[in-house]
């Protein structure tokens, strides 16, 4: 398989966005930080005070990069309207390089979503809107065809995550959607809606969240939807990155970890069964077979770890991962190699 890079110059353009963007939430900052711990994990909240009332706000898991940020949010406001012009320049830059942009519709999600704090609050892009940030994570070109969209627009997150956050979206994903031109497809009552479509271009948006077993539909406070719960998706969703959505001046979003992606691509293809479900699953082993090539290069022991990873959970595990490389020789030779 022939990767293509992208330039130096655009590799640390997207590196420089993606900086930036961090800069501006970062900048958001107007009270104090709270540390509050949960589960053996350290999380940090702003406190402010709005009229008489208390409130708080979730600003991340506890680490030196959000720290440090936190610490110069004072000089980052000073600098807003100089990073705002920076901002929309690199973009530019980024399309100039060849950089595949994210199409209107799932942009002005993304946009909105961002805005309302579901990334903040650890949602997590999924599926191939996810996959299509790569090409700035990893510095390689995609095709178009690679990644044409299934009409699905996926989201993710930790049902118990939700929960202890003790936060919320400033505004709620269904809302959202509605004013989008979005209607709920109906679930098993009306307070169990966790995917909504469009009706002039059958796009489709759904929320996930991992299960621990019985898969069925689960409640996500903070993000205010219920999610459809799903077998694996914990390993999919576990210690995620940022990442910019080339939308506008970018979205700051939340994706997977590229080598997670890979190798839950090849335990999801072998979930797909019957003739509806074929094609996604062929596109699932492509986007696992381009991602594990790149990876295995410039990235070995990130990809290494994440294989061992999930061949230790079990034996169902290596089995769907098995069943899938019968159709890949070169990925199973690569991965092989790895371990």
């Amino acid at each position: 398989m022939e990767i293509a890079a992208h330039s130096r110059s655009a590799v640390v353009a997207y590196q420089d966005l993606l900086r930036l963007h961090l800069d501006e939430r970062a900048s958001n900052l107007i009270g104090t930080i709270e540390e509050r711990r949960r589960n053996g994990r350290t999380y940090l909240y702003e406190r402010f005070r709005i009229g008489t009332e208390m409130m708080s706000r979730y600003l991340g898991e506890d680490k030196p990069e959000l720290r440090a940020r936190l610490e110069r949010a004072e000089a980052l406001r000073a600098e807003a309207d100089m990073r705002k012009k920076r901002m929309a320049r690199l973009a530019r830059t980024l399309r100039a390089e060849g950089f595949i942009t994210t199409d209107r519709q799932t942009g002005s999600i993304l946009l909105a979503f961002a805005r309302a704090g579901v990334f903040r609050l650890g949602g997590t892009l999924v599926g191939t809107s996810a996959y299509s940030l790569y090409q700035g994570e990893l510095g390689v070109r995609m095709d178009h065809e690679e990644l044409a969209q299934t009409g699905d627009i996926d989201f993710a997150s930790f049902e118990r995550l939700s929960v202890v956050l003790d936060d919320k979206v400033e505004e709620s994903p269904a809302e959202i959607l509605k004013v989008l031109k979005f209607d709920p497809v109906p679930g098993l009552n009306d307070r169990q809606v966790w995917k909504w479509r469009q009706s002039r271009s059958e796009t489709m948006v759904e929320f996930l969240t991992p299960a621990f077993g019985t898969e069925g539909i689960k409640p996500l406070p903070a993000l205010g939807v219920s999610a459809q719960a799903l077998n694996y998706l914990n390993y999919l969703i576990a210690d995620p990155i940022h990442a910019v959505a080339l939308y506008r001046s970018g979205v700051l979003v939340q994706a997977p970890r590229p080598e997670r992606f890979a190798i839950h691509k090849l335990i999801v293809a072998d979930r797909r069964r019957g003739a509806p479900e074929r094609l996604k699953a062929r596109k699932d082993r492509a986007q696992a077979e381009f991602l594990v090539a790149v990876l295995s290069e410039d990235r070995p022991d990130d990809l290494a770890e994440a294989y061992e990873d999930a061949l230790s959970r079990g034996p169902r595990w290596r089995d769907r991962i098995k069943t899938s490389l019968k159709h890949m020789p070169a990925t199973a030779e690569r991965l092989s190699a790895l371990v």
